[in-house]
């Protein structure tokens, strides 16, 4: 099969000219061509339309990994819907919550999201008259198998783009819908076009599979899965991230592409080195990381076992900023890379006055295009300046325009008047013998304003003490200046992380300045 660039790509073009190639190569439901997926997403588009959706209309998802998600998915890029994939760990608050507030006219509800859809969810879901269906047996719901049922697998009429309305994970406030015009394009055309998505990261024409082992519903984790069937790269989906599992299947399918978080890479890297090294990963190409901090020495083992493969990117929901290829992190360790095409990065003040190379700030990004947080006037306001906007990082740009990322604004410490980034002190903690993770925080200090804290989760095996709490200490003051270091050590037998690594740093802090404030 050809691999130029220049033929028809895209899910539909492909399932028109080569129907028998693969979609899914392996999955809990098994494989699929792009024929058989994309005509169970036709199906959806049908049943739909029949229960009352119409050009414009929501529809929401709580699914675990699996094709379903993909179908719905696809559906809505060919009705003019909009797509939200909801996290199968939100409460049963929360998924109202998102439910009034993104207005969904449908949802569909996987068995592993039986236990947050009951209660108020479910009722919300009455009361708005929300077209609700279940996947794999959910107790009071008709199963949407069932209910596509009859439905031609046959493209749909009146087909018109739509597009992804996702929300925030929220782990630094309440989690807030990003929205954007659809394509004015033909479906087809602007899956397509989509396919470019691709180009940027080396993902080449049928040159597959990709391996999909983060949870489905992220944002990140989407636009990489959905990005390689655009450009005819089939599936390899893991109900869920085992270490020696994917690099068994690296090795059985000859995995090309895939999309990572670094929590992942820790757990790869932990591995026994005799695991490690009996498995063959030597047709790995392209593997992107993005979603949380990469400690720099993380990246470099990977680098060092994998090959120059890792690729790295930038950006949120609101809009993807840079790429940093592995040849250019090479060049440059810890960068996240330099403007995508179309893309303009700033580093402002706090009264918006650029800085110069080097310079800590506020990290802006111009692309042309926009976005507005749904029903949020004043929270989209307040993400930009003029036609740039922030996603609440802060870093500098080198001389050469690599941006380099120190932290999350709302996670920085003022301790004594001078700032601290919690991601620096967290990284080399990290690399501690004991530490199997950590959250680094600063608490409430009469003296100094705010001091900072080490809230650690040991490796299995081991018990907290007051002697390997000196020896977290001491580790810090060898490495970091003392400004850096924590004050205190706390140890946790788990600590909150989404499935994309992100740290629940808010829920933790929070805890602390709640006790701790009231002392004060």
């Amino acid at each position: 099969m050809s691999t130029d660039w220049e033929q028809r790509l895209g899910v539909w073009w492909i399932a028109e000219d080569h129907p028998d190639a693969p979609a899914i190569v392996a999955s809990p439901s098994g494989p699929l061509t792009y024929g058989e997926l994309t005509g169970r997403a036709h199906r959806i588009v049908h049943t739909l339309r029949a229960r009352g959706l119409s050009d414009g209309d929501g529809v929401a998802v709580l699914l675990g990994n699996g094709v379903e998600i993909i179908e719905c998915y696809l559906a809505c890029l060919e009705a003019g819907w909009a797509f939200t994939p909801l996290n199968g760990y939100l409460t049963s608050a929360e998924i109202a919550t998102i439910l009034e507030h993104s207005g969904a006219r449908a949802l569909v509800v996987g068995s592993g999201s039986a236990a947050g859809y009951t209660g108020v969810a479910a009722e919300t879901v009455a009361r708005l008259g929300v077209v609700a269906l279940g996947v794999g047996g959910v107790p009071g719901l008709e199963e949407l198998d069932h209910a596509v049922a009859g439905f031609p697998t046959t493209l749909p009429e009146h087909r018109r783009a739509g597009a992804l309305f996702p929300y925030t994970s929220g782990t630094t406030g309440k989690p807030k819908g990003i929205k954007r015009a659809a394509a004015a394009a033909d479906p087809s055309v602007a899956a397509n076009d989509a396919a470019v998505f691709g180009r940027a990261f080396d993902f080449r024409p049928f040159d597959g599979p990709h391996l999909v082992t983060t949870g489905m519903y992220h944002g990140g984790s989407l636009a990489y899965y959905s990005g390689a069937l655009q450009v005819g790269q089939p599936l390899v989906i893991h109900e869920k991230f085992d270490p020696e599992r994917t690099l068994a299947d690296i090795e059985r399918f000859a995995v090309r592409t895939a999309y990572m978080v670094p929590t992942q890479f820790h757990r790869l890297l932990r591995l026994p080195a005799e695991v490690r090294a009996k498995y063959d990963v030597s047709s790995l190409h392209s593997v992107v990381h993005s979603a949380a901090p990469c400690p720099q020495d993380v990246k470099q083992q990977m680098m060092d076992w994998w090959g120059p493969v890792i690729w790295e990117t930038y950006g949120g929901m609101e809009g993807p900023a840079t790429i940093a290829k592995p040849k250019w992190w090479i060049k440059k360790p810890g960068t996240v890379g330099r403007a995508i095409r179309g893309v303009t990065l700033s580093i402002l003040d706090p009264a918006g006055e650029a800085l110069a190379p080097g310079e800590i700030g506020s990290i802006y990004i111009e692309n042309g295009i926009g976005f507005e947080y749904h029903g949020d006037e004043a929270g989209t306001t307040s993400a930009f300046k003029g036609s740039r906007f922030t996603l609440g990082d802060v870093g500098y740009l080198d001389e050469d325009g690599y941006l380099f990322i120190k932290d999350r604004e709302k996670d920085m410490i003022i301790t004594g008047g001078v700032n601290v980034y919690p991601a620096e002190v967290e990284a080399l903690l990290l690399g501690h013998p004991a530490v199997h993770d950590v959250a680094v925080i600063g608490i409430p200090d009469a003296d100094w304003g705010e001091q900072i804290k080490a809230v650690v989760q040991l490796k299995p095996g081991l018990e907290p003490t007051a002697e390997l709490g000196d020896a977290i200490l001491a580790y810090c003051k060898e490495h970091l200046a003392a400004y850096k270091c924590p004050r205190t050590v706390d140890f946790r037998d788990d600590l909150p992380r989404t499935e994309a690594g992100k740290l629940y740093k808010r829920r933790i802090r929070d805890e602390y300045w709640a006790e701790l404030g009231r002392s004060l």
